[in-house]
């Protein structure tokens, strides 16, 4: 079988981190190359420490976490929740270092075009039917078209994480509602919330590449005049206040989120949040409940998690 190999540039305090996202997307194994892992030979402690210094002098500066994928049809959807979450991970732990990735023996224009011909319409909750743009579907009453190309953002619907927000904003919004979708992608929930009968929806995210594609699947959609979609970060940037919040992120997001969130989220309104791996539950749990917050409903799928919750 051939696996294709995932670098992520970090550091040492960020490695653990960085190991735990790519595990998260279903890497079979994870390479730590860090050159603090090599004793310093000027301080030897035993003679079977003796350390050629050209082997330190060869190993790069950075920390690099190295992780192996299968190439299937879920390759390119890992790949872009891989890239969104360590974007998350890098705007809320600096410490973490540049976070760029790599790929090795497969170019990024490969892969996101060869997907493609995985990538099929198919239902997400009653009404929802997600549609590549390049498909074809004949619609049966009732349903609602989300129509999607997500290039290089993640979203495209097949991530267990975005197909159990669908279902919870299919179950949680009954029309009119104010919505942000926080770390938005390819503006899928967006779309998909708007499809609902959201009344207005901000689309955010800190990835300008995310806010490119977003903006054009909106478009594509035709609800340019419900959805805006805007880079940068919803507490520093935005005052809006929504009836319902939906973010697919990270745990180490959500858990720094949940507090200031709720001057966002008006007395009573709902936050539904995924990106959060099974391991992670209880502590999203605990900062949702430090916060005041009401879990209503907890959904899992695979190794994820997702939760609608209430502001007091």
């Amino acid at each position: 079988m051939d696996w294709i190999e995932i670098i992520v540039h970090t550091t040492t305090e960020g490695s653990d981190a960085v190991t735990e996202q790519l595990m998260a997307e279903g890497a079979t194994g994870t390479m730590v190359e860090d050159r603090a892992d090599i004793p310093d030979p000027d301080k030897p402690n035993g003679y079977w420490e003796i350390i050629d210094p050209k082997l330190i002098d060869s190993m790069p500066e950075d920390v690099l976490v190295h992780a192996w994928l299968e190439p299937d049809a879920s390759f390119p959807e890992r790949m872009a929740a891989l890239k969104q979450r360590l974007a998350a991970l890098k705007d809320t732990q600096p410490a973490c270092g540049s976070l760029a990735v790599e790929t090795k023996d497969v170019r990024d224009e490969d892969w996101s075009e060869v997907w493609k011909q995985f990538y099929k319409p198919f239902r997400a909750g009653k009404k929802l039917v997600v549609k590549p743009t390049w498909e074809r579907y004949d619609a049966q009453p009732g349903d609602e078209v989300i129509e999607i190309d997500p290039g290089m953002a993640f979203g495209s619907g097949t991530h267990e994480t975005t197909g159990m927000c669908l279902e919870l904003l299919e179950d949680a919004l009954r029309g009119g509602e104010r919505v942000i979708d926080v770390g938005t992608g390819s503006g899928i929930l967006a779309i998909g919330a708007a499809l609902l009968g959201a009344r207005e929806v901000l689309a955010i995210d800190i990835d300008p590449v995310a806010v490119k594609v977003a903006r054009e699947n909106i478009a594509v959609n035709g609800l340019s005049d419900r959805i805006t979609a805007v880079e940068g970060n919803l507490l520093d940037r935005q005052d809006m206040l929504c009836e319902v919040c939906v973010a697919n992120i990270i745990a180490d997001v959500i858990c720094g989120f949940a507090e200031p969130l709720t001057h966002h989220i008006v007395p009573g309104g709902l936050f539904i949040c995924s990106g959060i791996i099974k391991e992670r539950e209880q502590d999203v749990l605990d900062a949702l409940k430090a916060a005041n917050y009401e879990v209503l409903q907890i959904r899992r799928k695979g190794e994820w998690v997702a939760m609608l919750s209430r502001r007091p």
